[in-house]
C-alpha cells in the first residue's frame, strides 16, 4: 500500500528543540562540567520562567474572558 502526497497539502510542523530547550540543555551541560556554579534553580529556570509566563498568560487571559462575558450580561 502506497501513501501519496500532494504537493498542495498544508501540513506545518514545528518539530525541533526550540530556544528555551536549548538554553536548558546549555545550561545543564555547563552545570555538569563544572564550568558554572549556579543552584540547580537556575540551571533550569528557562523552564519554569517559560511555564509561568504561559499559565499567567491563561489566567488573565481566564479572567479577561469572565470580565468579557460579565459585561455582556449586563447589557
Amino acid at each position: 500500500m502506497s501513501t501519496r502526497y500532494s504537493s498542495s497539502s498544508s501540513s506545518s510542523s514545528s518539530g525541533g528543540i526550540g530556544f528555551v530547550g536549548l538554553l536548558t540543555i546549555v545550561f545543564i551541560t555547563l552545570k555538569l562540567l563544572n564550568v558554572i556554579n549556579w543552584s540547580w534553580w537556575w540551571v533550569v529556570s528557562p523552564i519554569w520562567i517559560t511555564a509561568s509566563l504561559v499559565m499567567i498568560t491563561v489566567v488573565l487571559g481566564f479572567i479577561g474572558y469572565l470580565i468579557y462575558r460579565a459585561l455582556g450580561r449586563n447589557k
